[in-house]
């Protein structure tokens, strides 16, 4: 785990309603979850996805391939 340096806003009641991070952080967060992934990638992600889980193995590459 890591931590976020952040500044949070808050409304006159003192409730958080916003949360400022570095651009950085942000762009390293998108990348861990995927965000960052265009509509090709992601298609070709779950296409995989549902080749493992249906034990299609003959769709992998080998490691020694790569």
């Amino acid at each position: 785990m890591f931590s976020i340096p952040k500044k949070v806003v808050y409304d006159e009641n003192g409730k958080p309603i916003e949360v400022i991070i570095p651009w950085e952080v942000f762009v390293e967060i998108e990348e861990a979850l995927g965000l960052d992934l265009d509509d090709d990638a992601r298609k070709a992600l779950k296409e995989a996805r549902q080749d493992r889980e249906n034990g299609k193995e003959e769709t992998y590459v080998p490691l020694e391939e790569i």
